[in-house]
């Protein structure tokens, strides 16, 4: 909710950062700081078109008085009362029109203040003093597995110029230079090794598996609860969801996360090799395959999707709202990630998305940036503690399961708070509450290595070769002259 201080109070509008709701941080959405801001300024737009209105009424009272003289002697005291009743009329709507004015220049005198206070953050980052040092200020508990993470990575290029001995004023200038670590470039140039060449995007053929109606739950969490059954059943599949809704087709893609390969780089598209081709490739064949995928289970050109998606599978969905080849084909209108660092992605406008984090989860934190607080983009940060059951493999770590994420978005359903409402509301409304859909399972593989090229040796041309003169040629030679 935006604060708005009373008129004449002498303070400017402030937005308010939402509160906890129980072991919920939120952010972004119509609660968050920038729409809030987007709705002040919006709002000081239409003063501004009331003051004018305002200022011509004004105009025009005074004209009615100016006019009023001349019949003033025909009736003195009602002439008299009419012209002053007219003036302070005037008067009246000349102050209301300056609190209005005083309302718009506060709000935004607030906004520029909160640009002031984004533009010296962003700076400080840039500088690379974002985040304290390993060794120093708040340890990692403190700040969380997913805080500490994205501090790192961000940081990563300072961190490095100091320990090759780079002066700190030095690396801070390195620093603002580089700007924060750019994950997907670091991931690039270890795929450029030739020793790595693993790691680097291949073509994906994609093979139709069952499919089968049943019932589904379509609300986040039952969609999570669908994605984990796809995780714990096979390799390499993603599952393609068809829903019939008011007459209308719409398709939910389900892309689990990462199934490490032994080794990776193999057949296996969502093996370790995946995470590079998400974050440092945009997901170019991955992207290539879901469509395909859509495409096989009968989806049309211009119908809508859903895409969700776990850890590597997260960043896979999300980089469908910016796959510009992927937007031309489909109405991609919503995004569910769980436990996925697509802090890096800018959806297209108008895509909604909502993220599922865990502070002890370091995953989400691995591409060093945060998510961008927007209207369609909500981020929810989980705060619960996290145990293990007794014998319970912790995996990459306990918060990272997928099960603690469906518990998260139950929450997410049952919170009241105006973002998280309006997220769930425009995820319902693509999708409705579930029921009846034909289910398609398919599986992706990834093509084989292609082997290094074999130098071919060069084989020098042959010298040419020169023809001895015949004793005739000789003799015609010297008998013309």
């Amino acid at each position: 909710m935006v604060e708005v201080a009373p008129v004449g109070g002498g303070g400017s509008p402030r937005p308010k950062a939402p509160e906890p709701d129980g072991p919920l941080r939120i952010r972004g959405g119509v609660g968050g700081i920038n729409f809030q801001f987007e709705e002040l300024l919006a709002g000081a737009a239409a003063l501004d078109g009331l003051v004018r209105q305002l200022q011509a009424i004004e105009v025009e009272a005074e004209a009615v008085r100016v006019a009023l003289f001349p019949h003033q002697a025909s009736s003195y005291t009602s002439g008299s009362n009419a012209i002053i009743a007219v003036g302070e009329s005037g008067r009246d709507i000349g102050r209301v029109r300056e609190q209005l004015q005083r309302i718009g220049n506060d709000v935004r005198a607030s906004h520029r203040e909160y640009e002031f206070a984004e533009s010296h953050a962003a700076i400080r980052l840039r500088m690379g003093m974002g985040m304290p040092l390993l060794g120093t200020g708040p340890s990692p508990l403190d700040l969380g597995w997913r805080g500490a993470t994205e501090g790192v990575v961000r940081d990563l290029t300072r961190m490095l110029e100091l320990m090759m001995g780079l002066p700190p004023v030095a690396a801070n200038l390195a620093g603002a230079m580089i700007g924060p670590t750019d994950v997907g470039a670091v991931l690039r140039a270890i795929a450029a090794t030739p020793a790595l060449a693993f790691l680097r995007p291949r073509s994906i053929d994609v093979g139709r598996g069952e499919t089968v109606t049943k019932s589904v739950d379509l609300s986040a969490a039952g969609m999570l609860r669908e994605l984990d059954s796809v995780s714990a059943s096979s390799e390499g599949e993603i599952e393609v969801v068809q829903l019939d809704k008011d007459g209308e087709r719409t398709w939910v893609v389900l892309i689990p996360g990462t199934q490490p390969g032994n080794p990776p780089g193999g057949s296996n598209p969502l093996d370790e090799a995946g995470i590079a081709e998400a974050l440092g490739y945009d997901s170019t064949e991955t992207s290539k395959a879901i469509r395909q995928a859509l495409l096989e289970a009968g989806a049309a050109a211009g119908e809508t999707v859903v895409a969700v998606g776990h850890s590597q599978g997260g960043i896979h969905a999300m980089n469908l709202s910016q796959d510009k080849a992927f937007l031309a084909e489909y109405n991609l209108k919503f995004v569910v990630t769980a436990g996925s660092p697509v802090g890096g992605i800018t959806p297209q406008a108008g895509i909604g998305s909502l993220h599922l984090e865990h502070e002890q989860d370091w995953v989400p934190g691995a591409d060093g940036k945060a998510n961008a607080d927007t209207k369609d983009r909500v981020t929810v940060t989980m705060t619960n503690p996290i145990g293990l059951a007794p014998g319970e493999d912790p995996g990459i770590g306990p918060a990272h399961k997928l099960s603690r994420y469906e518990e998260g978005a139950k929450l997410v359903q049952l919170s009241s708070d105006p973002s998280l409402a309006a997220s769930t509301a425009a995820l319902g409304g693509i999708l409705g509450v579930g029921g009846m859909a034909k289910v398609s399972r398919f599986k992706l593989s990834r093509g084989a290595p292609q082997p290094p090229p074999v130098p071919v040796p060069r084989v020098p041309p042959p010298a040419p070769s020169v023809r001895p003169h015949a004793p005739s040629d000789i003799r015609s030679g010297s008998g013309g002259r």
